[in-house]
């Protein structure tokens, strides 16, 4: 097989096998994607259509690019795909337009207090801090309190070791197609968007509006959090021994691991974190 043709397997989607974590992951870098999520079975490749306005960098940015879904099918996994994109994508030379660079949480952690994603800002003194989206923004939360970044990621890299401990002699079978699971991670992914949603319509509302988004987003959360618990529980079921001792040399090795590695060790376990200094709330993939 030439280079060159490995390349374009490396970086376009159309060789990819199109499932739920190929959504997740360009929805996550900023691109604009057209089929809903249940249209992402896992089995045909994408179009991305970078525009007129993306040139040169076009293979480095995904950001208001456009993914739609192809009639042909896809010939690589989406893991083996998202894994090598990935890496390629955390070279200095080879940024998202929406990667994250000051803690590998990014994305699973939320204020416990809004459910507003939490970001790593720094003082002058170079400090990392956890704070709420929506109070820089506009100030209409209280925030998370005092949470200090690298004493946050040791914490939950604590949490990672304790969860996969229960696991480290679990008798699996190998990871087959669950289309149970499938169709739950698909619901999950569509109650979350609708909450993101609704979140975003709060600032400057009325007290109508307010009233009825609350009420919804209460609803929305308890399916939510009820998918949850029944994915983690499928999810144990079916974790084959080869991804419980990957997950287990990573965490081992984890000083010498790379960022993007503790990303995806991350998000191989856990699913959302709502956070406080009062308070932590795991929700666990297994």
């Amino acid at each position: 097989m030439k280079r060159g043709f490995i390349s374009q397997l490396l970086r376009n989607p159309i060789y990819a096998q199109a499932d739920l974590d190929m959504y997740e992951f360009f929805k996550s870098q900023g691109t604009v994607v057209v089929n809903e999520a249940t249209d992402f079975a896992g089995t045909n490749g994408c179009y991305l259509n970078q525009g007129r306005d993306v040139q040169e960098r076009k293979n480095k940015h995904l950001k208001d690019q456009i993914l739609v879904l192809a009639p042909s099918e896809g010939l690589v996994s989406s893991d083996t795909w998202l894994r090598c994109r990935k890496k390629l994508m955390a070279n200095k030379t080879f940024q998202g337009g929406r990667k994250a660079k000051n803690t590998w949480l990014a994305g699973k952690v939320k204020c416990g207090r809004c459910g507003y994603a939490l970001m790593s800002v720094g003082n002058p003194t170079g400090v990392q801090y956890l704070r709420c989206s929506k109070r820089a923004d506009s100030k209409s939360c209280d925030g998370c309190g005092t949470l200090r970044t690298r004493e946050f990621e040791r914490f939950l890299y604590g949490e990672m070791v304790k969860k996969l401990s229960e696991f480290q002699t679990l008798t699996a079978k190998r990871e087959t197609l669950n289309p149970k699971l499938t169709a739950l991670n698909m619901e999950l992914a569509r109650v979350e968007d609708e909450i993101e949603k609704l979140l975003n319509t709060l600032t400057g509302a009325n007290a109508v509006l307010l009233s009825y988004a609350n009420s919804k987003i209460e609803e929305l959360d308890t399916r939510r959090q009820a998918l949850t618990k029944e994915i983690a529980a499928l999810s144990a079921e079916t974790m084959s021994p080869e991804q419980i001792e990957r997950l287990s040399v990573y965490l081992n090795q984890w000083e010498e691991i790379d960022f993007e590695d503790r990303r995806q060790v991350a998000d191989g376990l856990i699913s959302q974190i709502r956070a406080t200094d009062e308070h932590v709330s795991i929700e666990w993939k297994i």
